[in-house]
């Protein structure tokens, strides 16, 4: 088993190839979105409707560097809307054209993530070679999704609220196995498990820049997650959340030859890759999550060392629905502490 990072332009101005050439031996792939286009997370290089062109180059300077490491490259077409291009001409030149250059640079990508059928239908065409990825955010939720999906793409990302049982990620990685696919997951999302608001804020997210220029409505909070942990009640929804601790990713190493780590927009994604690489974490695991609820949590925290020994059995045993037994209730009580220096 090995992870896939999220690409991202670390502020304190380390270059993220010092991260991934640290951690090298642990990384098989480096997923990056493309300048200016939607993706799944804020455009990257987009600054008021503007490219960036200084992150442009960046971006192709990093992708070089982890080309010559051996590390396979992941183009990201992840948006859940592309509005009234979704299916256009325009769209699919911009995709090719967006490959072609890649192409032309020597750097073109292993494995293209996407959201979009029409998107996968196009590069399947023009790009025979590219391994055609769904996206955590098209939520493939059975075998019988894999099935209809099986002439476009030739890997897939388990919905991420069916993970912590094992059974469903047998059953996912024996149909990928005898239909010639890859069985993917994603690691350390933070979002509630079976979050109503998902397709909401995924189409808001692939309009961010619109939004950006627009006079919105105040007092909304468009974010559930949010909403929900500030009020304390409710911080037991973050234990029934789909993260998988880096102590328990061994569980899926016969099933899973790529896990997703998310840290395109994660403060710190050398702690991150640092967890999940060793296997064990000493801290908040608030910390590790994407999107992080440290703040919102404070002055308390998650701390993972307090987690009992039979912690994956209770999560996997509520892996699909919670009928409220007690026992997340009692996982709670023993790892909310009062943060400290010495935790």
């Amino acid at each position: 088993m090995k992870f896939a990072i999220g690409y991202q332009q670390p502020e304190n101005g380390e270059p993220f190839s010092n991260i991934v050439r640290d951690y090298r031996e642990h990384i098989a792939e480096v997923y990056f979105p493309w300048t200016g286009m939607a993706t799944g997370r804020a455009a990257l290089g987009n600054i008021r409707g503007a490219i960036d062109w200084a992150a442009q180059e960046e971006l192709e300077e990093q992708l070089r560097q982890f080309r010559a490491m051996g590390i396979k490259l992941d183009l990201l077409f992840n948006a859940n809307c592309y509005g009234a291009y979704a299916v256009s001409c325009k769209l699919e030149n911009e995709v090719c054209s967006i490959v072609d250059y890649l192409g032309s640079l020597d750097l073109l990508p292993e494995v293209v993530t996407t959201t979009s059928p029409f998107i996968a239908t196009t590069l399947k065409k023009h790009f025979a070679s590219i391994d055609l990825r769904a996206s955590v955010n098209m939520r493939i939720d059975s075998t019988l999704a894999m099935e209809y999906l099986a002439d476009i793409f030739d890997s897939f990302h388990i919905r991420r609220d069916l993970q912590r049982n094992l059974a469903n990620v047998e059953r996912f990685h024996q149909w990928c196995q005898a239909n010639g696919k890859t069985l993917c997951m994603l690691a350390n999302s933070g979002c509630l498990r079976n979050c109503p608001y998902q397709s909401f804020h995924d189409n808001l997210v692939a309009h961010d820049a619109e939004i950006d220029e627009i006079k919105n409505a105040r007092g909304f909070m468009p974010h559930l997650c949010w909403k929900l942990y500030g009020n304390e009640a409710n911080r037991l929804e973050f234990l029934r959340a789909s993260w998988i601790r880096p102590e328990d990713i061994h569980r899926y190493e016969m099933y899973v030859p790529v896990v997703k780590l998310a840290t395109r927009q994660h403060s710190h994604p050398r702690m991150v890759i640092g967890a999940y690489s060793e296997r064990q974490f000493r801290g908040n695991l608030l910390d590790l999550m994407e999107p992080s609820f440290s703040s919102i949590f404070s002055p308390y925290a998650v701390d993972n060392s307090r987690f009992p020994a039979n912690w994956h059995d209770i999560a996997g045993d509520c892996a699909t629905n919670c009928h409220h037994c007690g026992r997340c209730d009692d996982v709670l009580k023993q790892v909310l502490v009062k943060q400290n220096d010495d935790m």
